[in-house]
């Protein structure tokens, strides 16, 4: 296949993208020149991923054209083709890497899908994890990383295979400024290394903007513009892109938007909101927060900044009383900090990062539970309501539902919400991540207002160098310990630096150095270019791209060994696989038993003769029947009978021994509770055979003949169970129903939970096909499930005593064959869900009902007709 112009990587006509009735694109056209840093911005919510996603191949295309590196990507052959050219790495902090798996293990994962030998994956491997600083890590799982190391390993996921495209979507959002600007100096070399290597990149952060090669500014599924940095602040009349990107704008979000400003704090004798003394939190060996030590005044925006895993939100938790400190003490309001205080938790408010709401509430909806919650009279509540709806502007969102505001107003309603009982301070972590510069203007006015009208102490975590400069104190934490906290602009002095995210990142480099604490290697330093890629053909000429097989075992194993980790580490899905159907087994065995054994019952005997007394003996002498103290008359009966006491009752006629002897057949009523029917049917059943035994026994003993007891005597013989005892029924028929229903659920669950957490998004950016994937994810399931059925087959065995019979070798491979057909049925779940709770409903409920329906456990299947025989 011809390599892509040297001028265009992707081009764009006509393309448009609907989510049911949200217009993600509607109609853009554009041109994305190759070998540049092309930059999308805009705020979440306006098409960016969804832009993004259809250009790498992760999304299917609904309308217009669209070409990437000279492939049309309407046409599968074509896009297969150009797949391995293309890396993607999906937004959100390692939504790209399983998180049970270590550095290596998700390295060498991605290595195998794009064909790699093992010498050539241990290369790049060595390569990129040097170039990053991760290579003292190879061992950790990545979901024990910090944010930072998380989108650098990430990066190399996606870098593995040396793609002509690279495709990184807001790689940075979440991410501390000194792994921010790691991130950017590695892409930076790599690019160097390959400058025909095409990058788009959307980011929230307009400050990054400044240095890409090329924008494309977008806005409700439209562009707004593209150009170079300059040429957008030229044609605007701005001093930086964030103002350049508000101009472009339509008019009336322009007209909304004033500069902020911010009046000075007021000095007050009150004590401060908040005081931490020593806080230390250790979970076993591992120290969280060490010896951290602040206060923080009445109405004062404390801005909490940090390096990522550096210990911010364990800290907060521990301020306000959601974890115990191992160590130190803290105050709130005066107060040691208590969770179990409700007085003390009525006078905070708390927002967190990712929107917390019902979705499925209207604006009014949610601050009116959340009034209730905080136990607001009804005059109260609608007072206050009718205040954050003009303050905040939600007057003309009362009614939208939460999960349909754009993302502006969905923020300005968790605040709203958070302050609705009127707290005396507010916890904001992150509030403002993905928001475009207007809306996040607009947040912090109403911040601002709150703080100095209402003297609100507020509390907040960013990564926005321009927000931490509106805070009246920063602190500066890393590696669990406070380094220092002041006013925004001490600290840019202190170090003497041009602006705060420079101070930030000396600040962490100088306590680095003091404690000898690895950092990543620079990449722009000398040489480091040969360790991102030192092959010196490479860095003069573009590769062919690697003839990739339709069918490969090896990317089919690397999906088998990945499930086969995940599966093993997580506790929770190997118990419920191995333990859960033993505990089941024996339950159900034991528990659903038809056997009816040691009844009770009561003769009342109105013949009172030897015959009489011997027909009550036989039923006693049974294992069936235990007597219980005679009955008197048909009103005991009866009573005895309604208590419970008795469940069945023998009433013999006067003329019972007479009848006997001259060879008549005497009748016998026998009385039995019908509450339960199938019980019922059994002692009926029990109380005939018993009535005919003796008649029987009496008639040889008298030398008379059998047949003139009955015309034909009917005497069945049973092979297989002999004793009718339900648990020889049951015993060898549980195992085929947990070995339906069980992998069945755990088959459902690992596909939707690679929905569900993102990393789908892999098989669809890699060479992966449909059934390398099916078939690598269900290969340790079928195994899991053998192993369950051996296990099964021994707990018949030796605990129900039910003897084995019959070939081994064939029921194992019956049970191989099952078990690929009951993990396949969790795929087809699978297919129609997107959660893992609706995959372990569907395919539990799916599994279960018809499988006791219609396996022959509760009626034969030589019983069953019509469509009830064909399931």
């Amino acid at each position: 296949m011809d390599l892509a112009s040297p001028d265009v990587a992707v081009r764009v006509s006509e393309l448009s993208h609907r989510y049911k009735k949200v217009q993600a694109l509607d109609r853009i056209s554009l041109e994305i020149p190759a070998g540049r840093m092309v930059g999308l911005l805009g705020p979440d919510g306006v098409g960016k991923s969804t832009l993004l996603g259809l250009i790498s191949g992760a999304r299917k295309l609904q309308s217009g054209k669209l070409d990437v590196l000279d492939a049309d990507m309407s046409k599968q052959s074509q896009r297969k083709q150009v797949g391995p050219r293309i890396a993607y790495m999906p937004q959100g902090l390692g939504k790209n890497l399983y998180s049970t798996l270590s550095i290596q293990e998700n390295l060498d994962f991605f290595g195998k899908l794009f064909g790699q030998s093992r010498s050539e994956r241990t290369r790049r491997i060595q390569q990129l994890t040097a170039a990053t600083g991760l290579s003292h890590f190879l061992n950790r799982p990545a979901g024990k990383l910090s944010g930072g190391m998380k989108q650098k390993l990430g990066l190399c996921c996606a870098l593995l295979h040396d793609p002509d495209l690279l495709i990184l979507d807001e790689p940075t959002t979440g991410v501390d400024p000194l792994s921010r600007r790691q991130l950017w100096q590695l892409i930076d070399t790599i690019i160097r290394e390959r400058p025909w290597m095409s990058v788009i990149v959307s980011t929230a952060y307009m400050d990054e903007a400044e240095f890409f090669d090329w924008l494309i500014a977008m806005n409700m599924g439209k562009i707004l513009a593209t150009g170079t940095p300059q040429q957008l602040k030229e044609v605007t009349g701005t001093e930086d892109i964030e103002h350049a990107f508000v101009k472009l704008l339509p008019g009336d979000k322009q007209a909304a938007h004033t500069r902020i400003v911010i009046p000075p704090l007021a000095e007050t004798d009150q004590p401060p909101a908040i005081v931490a003394r020593n806080l230390t939190r250790r979970f076993g060996d591992f120290t969280a927060v060490d010896q951290v030590s602040f206060d923080i005044q009445v109405g004062e925006i404390f801005g909490f900044l940090g390096s990522n895993g550096c210990g911010k939100t364990t800290t907060m938790k521990m301020l306000t009383g959601l974890l115990p400190a191992s160590e130190g003490e803290a105050f709130l309001f005066n107060q040691p900090v208590n969770a179990r205080n409700i007085e003390t938790r009525k006078r905070v408010g708390f927002m967190s990062q990712s929107f917390s709401l019902y979705g499925e509430l209207t604006v009014d909806q949610n601050l009116l539970l959340h009034a209730r919650l905080f136990h607001l009279s009804p005059e109260k509540t609608s007072a206050r309501l009718e205040i954050l709806r003009q303050q905040f502007g939600l007057l003309e969102y009362r009614d939208q539902l939460a999960a349909s505001l754009p993302l502006g107003v969905r923020q300005r309603l968790s605040l709203a919400v958070a302050i609705i009982h009127e707290p005396e301070m507010l916890i904001l972590d992150e509030p403002t991540s993905g928001v475009d510069p207007v809306a996040r203007d607009d947040f912090w006015k109403l911040l601002i207002e709150l703080s100095r009208k209402d003297q609100v102490t507020i509390f907040i975590s960013t990564h926005f160098m321009s927000e931490a400069l509106r805070c009246d104190r920063i602190s500066l934490m890393h590696a669990g310990k406070v380094l220092v906290y002041d006013k925004p602009d001490h600290l840019v002095k202190n170090k003497g630096c041009a602006n705060l995210e420079e101070a930030f990142i000396r600040y962490i480099e100088d306590y680095m150095e003091q404690t000898g604490e690895s950092q990543m290697t620079d990449p722009s330093e000398p040489g480091m270019g040969s360790a991102i890629n030192n092959n010196p053909a490479e860095n003069t000429a573009r590769i062919a791209p690697r003839k990739l097989h339709q069918f490969n075992f090896a990317r089919l194993f690397a999906y088998t060994y990945k499930e086969t980790m995940e599966l093993i580490r997580d506790p929770v899905r190997m118990a419920f696989a191995l333990v859960g159907t033993m505990f089941l087994l024996i339950l159900i065995s034991y528990g659903v038993s038809q056997d009816v054994e040691d009844l009770t019952f009561a003769a009342l005997d109105l013949d009172q003769t030897p015959e009489s007394r011997n027909y009550v003996n036989q039923l006693d002498g049974s294992r069936f029947f235990i007597e219980q103290q005679p009955l008197s008359d048909i009103v005991e009966m009866e009573s005895r009978l309604k208590s419970g006491d008795i469940t069945m009752a023998i009433e013999i006629p006067h003329d019972f021994g007479r009848k006997l002897t001259r060879g008549e057949q005497p009748e016998v009523s026998a009385w039995v509770d019908g509450a339960n029917t199938v019980r019922a049917g059994n002692i009926e059943s029990y109380v005939v055979g018993g009535h005919w035994e003796y008649l029987a026994s009496h008639a040889r003993q008298r030398g008379m003949d059998l047949s003139q007891l009955e015309v034909a005597a009917v005497e069945p013989r049973f092979r297989y169970n002999p004793t009718l005892e339900s648990i020889y029924a049951t015993g060898p028929g549980v195992p085929a129903f947990l070995l339906m229903m069980f992998p069945a659920i755990l088959m459902a669950v690992s596909v939707a939970r690679e929905k569900e957490i993102g990393t789908i998004t892999n098989f669809y950016v890699t060479p992966t096909s449909r059934l390398e994937f099916l078939v690598g994810k269900q290969l340790p399931y079928i195994v899991i499930g053998f192993l369950n059925f051996l296990i099964l087959c021994l707990l018949v065995v030796l605990v129900l005593q039910v003897p084995f019979k019959g070939s081994l070798l064939t029921l194992s491979l019956g049970a191989i064959l099952y078990l690929a057909a009951t993990t396949g049925y969790g795929l087809f779940v699978s297919s129609f869900t997107k959660s893992q709770v609706a995959a372990v409903f569907a395919a539990a409920i799916l599994s279960m009902l018809p499988t006791m329906q219609f396996s022959g456990m509760i009626q034969p299947v030589s019983t069953l007709e019509g469509s009830a025989r064909l399931m």
